[in-house]
């Protein structure tokens, strides 16, 4: 029987968080543990710096001037979400769980969705807990769905989540079973990061000084959350909520190992997109500033495989990957690469043999992230990123200046560098893009746009 796949996405997570990639303040054991037994990512990037584009790619394969969906959902008009005219965002693709779906898997979804139509299930999902919308306000008393109802969950709501997480994989069944938990943290943006979150952790890091956490000078294009900047207490929420994510990866864990799922479970943890917990003088998403952002905080996340019975534990994986990879990589993983969308063509490459300790031989390592008017590649060494129609642009060198300090778009002696990554970049997304939903060719989003003014909508 091919494995069963428990694939576990937080919510505002950039990898330097965790301590498995290198943070010694923040507690989080079993994600630390997962990774000790399996395969991680070090070079791992989502696509775009907001939730609703990132989940649409992992769920496709495909660009967001492939499906349409360029930045979060809650702003457009008619609501995709919630009402009459909600609609599943990405429904008219070939989506991973209806794909598994169709080869027999039985479906889960738990937690956060984001990408349309949250009252009933969506492709080839058969259980279904849902909040209405991607925005979390508290982690108290707010809205979810079960069973086709709106009701106020009174539990902390990591602690829903994981609930009905685990409700699912006690089901019996005799068909392997592919459960999607999206947990709707670490966030970093409500209002008990703010007035103090209040888990099990608060008593811990209630006097903590927490130095992973950045004091840079506010950046100047920085917009929104001035009130997080350099507080103490939303630090200190943020790694609350951090620790909580952590005890619901290790309950689930724990429910595998004793229900005898371990072995034969390939166990995927990832974060939608980074944030920026301080990170060059900014709190928040690539949206919380403008001009919008495009740096290494907001686009690595973490990404982690376990899977006892074939993934060799211990491995630590450095080739450049993005979310537009994780599609064809699971499918590949699975012998079920015929199955890999070809309408569209998505970008992604498998990185499934790295997975089991084979090289990869998928050519250069690069990667390329868009949001609205605001396009990026990054190699090893570079990263360029455009904004369109007029700037301004960036140009780092990475390996001199990992921190994105110097710009050297204007300087002279870069401009042979500039000049091909600017055609490659071109070059990529002139392959890829389909016409309806290429904005920098007056194509059309799905969801509310933050730069009307830069870009018209049609």
């Amino acid at each position: 029987m091919r494995p069963n796949i428990v694939f576990i996405l937080t919510d505002n997570q950039s990898s330097w968080t965790l301590g498995c990639y290198g943070n010694n303040e923040i507690r989080t054991p079993c994600i630390d543990q997962l990774a000790k037994e399996g395969a991680r990512f070090t070079e791992a990037f989502c696509t775009n710096p907001v939730c609703s584009p990132n989940r649409a790619t992992l769920l496709t394969g495909l660009l967001p001037s492939q499906h349409g969906v360029h930045n979060w959902l809650g702003q457009e008009e008619p609501d995709a979400q919630m009402g009459p005219e909600a609609y599943c965002t990405i429904g008219e693709f070939d989506t991973l769980p209806q794909i598994l779906a169709n080869e027999g898997y039985d479906c889960g979804m738990c937690g956060k969705w984001h990408l349309g139509d949250s009252m009933n299930p969506q492709e080839g999902f058969r259980y279904w807990f849902a909040k209405p919308e991607g925005e979390t306000r508290r982690f108290y008393d707010e809205k979810a769905i079960w069973q086709g109802q709106i009701y106020r969950e009174p539990r902390y709501y990591l602690d829903a989540i994981t609930h009905h997480a685990l409700d699912f994989l006690r089901q019996p069944r005799q068909a392997p079973f592919f459960l999607y938990v999206g947990y709707n943290a670490p966030y970093g943006l409500d209002r008990d990061m703010r007035d103090g979150h209040r888990n099990r952790h608060a008593a811990y890091y209630a006097d903590k000084e927490l130095r992973c956490f950045p004091r840079d000078s506010r950046h100047p294009w920085m917009v929104q959350n001035l009130d997080c900047y350099e507080n103490p207490t939303v630090r200190r929420s943020y790694a609350c909520a951090v620790s909580g994510v952590d005890d619901g990866v290790g309950a689930i864990l724990e429910e595998l190992r004793k229900n005898g799922l371990e072995e034969n479970t390939l166990v995927v943890f990832s974060a939608d997109h980074g944030f920026c917990g301080g990170h060059h003088g900014m709190w928040g998403m690539g949206d919380h500033s403008r001009p919008l952002l495009m740096f290494q905080e907001n686009l690595r996340v973490p990404l982690i495989f376990r899977h006892p019975a074939r993934i060799p534990a211990g491995q630590t994986i450095s080739s450049l990957t993005c979310h537009y990879d994780f599609l064809p990589s699971i499918l590949d993983y699975l012998d079920l690469d015929r199955l890999t969308p070809l309408n569209p063509l998505g970008p992604g490459r498998s990185f499934a043999p790295a997975l089991i300790g084979r090289d990869l031989h998928w050519g250069p390592e690069i990667v390329f992230h868009e949001y609205e008017n605001t396009r990026a590649v990054q190699t090893p060494r570079w990263k360029l990123v455009l904004r369109h129609p007029d700037g301004p642009d960036e140009l780092y060198d990475l390996e001199g200046d990992p921190g994105e300090r110097r710009n050297l778009c204007d300087d002279p002696e870069h401009a042979e560098v500039l000049l091909t990554l600017t055609d490659g970049l071109h070059g990529f997304f002139g392959r890829f893009n389909l016409p309806e939903y290429d904005l920098w060719q007056e194509g059309r989003s799905k969801a509310g746009r933050i730069l009307e003014e830069r870009i018209e909508t049609p």
